[in-house]
């Protein structure tokens, strides 16, 4: 299989590309015989001229105030065909319960009115507005664009670990990853019949234009970014480009008569769609912070109006939080009538006294996870933890069980990755977005595939030394 699988081992983690040491899977085995042919000097070099390739386009994220190229593995995960339609179906059927229950919550809440859910648990989540009542029209989406992050179990089902529907990052990534691997890996697309992904911006594009106030002519839609200093910046750039719209920040925007002006070179210009990658609190300072620089006093006012469409919606955090993402499936059946098509850990709501003494008394053998974390922020793997730390853990439990969940630890399945001793499995993720238009709801083919760089660890995300992969989602099996 040549030098860069010399000593690769399969463990206990289902392993996406083979089935024992030395056997591909059917759908891999096409791509293993490929890396087999490269040599790991050939690989270092292309690895090299890929990382430099990201730094002078920019491709890069924010880490403690230091822009740097999100690193990219060069070993593509492959999605077979038959998995990907699970995900797809999966993803849409979740994202179309999602969109319910946030039109439900911040409208008559009959969820709450039929115990299918307590409206303790959305109205004490720190990403509940009540702002948002009100704003929003018949037919038009909330959720515009969502990244559902999906982990691989050792039986091969693929599990939902959490939602994004506030501001969900990486699509750049994804897009970039395989305009990279399709210039200095061209060989390993051979034979392999991959489906695309650069058709993103454009399906984004068409859904915000589609929500916008109806009104007469194209519609005009900014991308509002925090600014230079956001981790996601570069991506907030990227996507303005792809679309062909105008970057803009707070200061860049005005509001009168509800109703939100661009500033250009050549006069003010109506907008009708605000993509905004600013988070709520921070979105306009009349209604959240009132400290708040990089957001525009008096949208929130115009979106209320129904002069302006904010993409996402606000208020849609409620519905990322970790102990709302537990009723997620009763949502499915509630709303939809259907059963779930992806599964989800089992989680302990340590809302409930007795779900909270059977967390503390396996607290050794649970990951514990903040309900408004993200990136990979605030995690306790109990079974890594040392006791002093599970003490302490313990101690904030019991004093605020709604700031937390407990979730049963997934083995995350396994790609072979690059090391310095040739390639090895290390586990990964899949983050992948829907863009809906308020009359379908389009999913890439792929997605955004993190992996953890540590050997054993289960941390994927940038913030946490975390790389990417190219995801090919095959259209058949390899010829």
């Amino acid at each position: 299989m040549g030098d860069l699988f010399e000593s690769y081992g399969v463990g206990v983690a289902w392993d996406e590309m083979f089935v024992a040491p030395g056997l591909p899977r059917e759908a891999s085995r096409l791509l293993a015989d490929s890396l087999g042919t490269v040599s790991g000097a050939d690989l270092e070099r292309r690895c090299e001229e890929g990382a430099r390739s990201f730094r002078d386009r920019g491709i890069t994220f924010a880490l403690s105030g230091e822009e740097r190229p999100f690193p990219l593995d060069p070993v593509p995960r492959i999605v077979r065909a038959p998995d990907w339609a699970v995900i797809e179906s999966g993803v849409v059927q979740r994202v179309r319960a999602l969109e319910a229950f946030l039109e439900d919550a911040y409208g008559v809440g009959q969820i709450f009115e039929d115990r299918v859910m307590p409206k303790s648990v959305a109205v004490t989540s720190r990403h509940f507005q009540r702002t948002a009542w009100g704003i929003g029209s018949p037919g038009s989406p909330r959720v515009h664009v969502s990244g559902i992050d999906l982990v691989r179990a050792p039986d091969g089902r693929f599990l939902v670990l959490e939602d994004n529907l506030r501001t969900p990052s990486g699509v750049s990534f994804a897009i970039e990853n395989r305009r990279l691997m399709a210039r200095t890996f061209p060989e390993l697309f051979h034979s392999h019949r991959v489906l695309p992904v650069a058709d993103y911006p454009e399906k984004l594009l068409n859904a915000l234009k589609a929500s916008a106030p109806k009104r007469g002519g194209d519609p005009t839609v900014v991308v509002l970014t925090p600014g230079v200093y956001n981790s996601a910046y570069s991506e907030h750039v990227f996507l303005a480009r792809q679309m062909g719209v105008e970057l803009v920040q707070g200061e860049d925007l005005t509001c009168r008569s509800n109703v939100v002006w661009m500033r250009t070179t050549r006069g003010e210009r109506r907008v009708d769609v605000v993509y905004r990658r600013v988070d709520d609190e921070y979105l306009d300072p009349l209604h959240f912070r009132p400290n708040s620089v990089v957001g525009c006093p008096g949208i929130v006012n115009a979106a209320r109006a129904g002069n302006v469409t904010i993409a996402n919606a606000i208020g849609n955090g409620v519905a990322d939080d970790k102990l709302v993402y537990t009723y997620v499936a009763d949502m499915i059946r509630y709303y939809l009538g259907e059963q779930p098509l992806l599964g989800m850990p089992s989680t302990y709501r340590l809302t409930e006294p007795d779900q909270l003494t059977e967390a503390l008394g396996r607290m050794d053998a649970l990951v514990f996870k903040p309900v408004d974390g993200s990136g990979g922020k605030g995690l306790v793997f109990g079974p890594h933890a040392p006791e002093s730390e599970l003490d302490e853990l313990a101690r904030r439990l019991r004093a605020d069980p709604r700031g937390w969940v407990a979730q049963e630890v997934v083995q995350l399945s396994c790609v072979p990755s690059r090391t310095s001793r040739g390639l090895a499995p290390r586990h990964v993720d899949l983050r992948p977005f829907a863009v809906n238009d308020g009359e379908r709801i389009w999913v890439m083919p792929g997605g955004l595939t993190r992996v953890a760089l540590e050997e054993g660890s289960l941390l994927v995300n940038s913030s946490q030394g975390g790389g990417s992969k190219d995801t090919w989602v095959l259209a058949d099996d390899p010829c």
